[in-house]
């Protein structure tokens, strides 16, 4: 079994649709997916429906949205299989308010340096439920300035340490809150790129407040930090995850749907996790 529990469609920043991203997964025998769009639950029940329809299974997911507070970091919450996907509506609305505010100064920045304008922007989000620098940087592939996403316009308009960069970082809810709100959802959270937290204890301090594990098989973590990571999963008993966060077009490397390794054994782990700690809980409370 030949899963990717990391996808991303046109809804928020992938190319493809997802009918297309599905019949990929099958024509490269990725057999589960999960498709997690940024602060979006929209493509979650169609993709069940088309799945089924094409033999390969969609787990419920969303890839959320909040801030380390310590740094200012934006960090991303990976949430799997909500038995109340509607309690998290809330949070995904809020989080994506936050995200166009901070975009349309983006876009407002770039149409004073560039022929463009905030409307064209949008023209190339279509479909999406949001805006991301990626569809500033199609706008400007469009009119000619660059010939593609990530390259050295990216790193000019958007890098923090570039000076007269137009990045704008949005501060979104206390990743601490994005963790209790997933639980009260029924969901399954999962840190998503472990590796980027800037806060060396972050990662701590979330598994003590109750995160359920990390995201480990990814083509962006080498083989020694995925050792690390994956040695840490163990000693702090949490699932390991992975995916290859494919975006299509939009993709940052060459990677495609199913390039992660991720082993079998991951994926039942998560199938089963909360069957298994409703099990632990109940053994526990006998104990007392």
């Amino acid at each position: 079994m030949s899963a990717d529990l990391h996808c991303h469609t046109r809804l928020s920043n992938g190319s493809l649709g997802i009918e297309d991203l599905i019949l990929l997964a099958k024509k490269r025998g990725i057999s589960t997916i999960a498709i997690t769009d940024h602060d979006c639950l929209a493509g979650t029940v169609r993709g069940k429906v088309i799945g089924e329809r094409h033999g390969v299974t969609v787990i419920p997911g969303v890839e959320l949205s909040g801030t380390d507070k310590t740094t200012g970091q934006e960090i991303h919450m990976l949430c799997y299989k909500p038995d109340f996907p509607d309690r998290l509506e809330g949070l995904c609305r809020r989080s994506s308010l936050i995200r166009k505010k901070s975009s349309h100064i983006m876009m407002l920045k770039a149409a004073q340096r560039y022929p463009i304008t905030p409307e064209f922007v949008v023209k190339c989000a279509s479909g999406s439920t949001n805006i991301f620098k990626i569809h500033i940087m199609q706008a400007l592939m469009e009119v000619g300035y660059t010939d593609r996403i990530y390259g050295d316009l990216y790193k000019k308009l958007f890098s923090s340490d570039v000076e007269g960069n137009i990045n704008n970082v949005p501060e979104y809810e206390d990743i601490f809150e994005v963790l209790k709100q997933i639980h009260e959802a029924g969901g399954i959270a999962v840190l998503a790129n472990p590796q980027r937290c800037k806060n060396k204890n972050l990662v701590d301090e979330l598994v003590s407040a109750g995160l359920d594990g990390i995201e480990v098989y990814s083509p962006e973590l080498s083989d020694e930090e995925k050792a690390e990571f994956i040695k840490y999963a163990k000693k702090n008993k949490i699932l390991t995850t992975g995916g290859s966060n494919f975006k299509g077009l939009y993709n940052k490397m060459v990677v495609s749907v199913g390039d992660c390794d991720l082993p079998d054994e991951c994926v039942q782990e998560l199938n089963t996790y909360k069957t298994r700690k409703k099990k632990a809980e109940r053994k526990a409370a006998k104990a007392e």
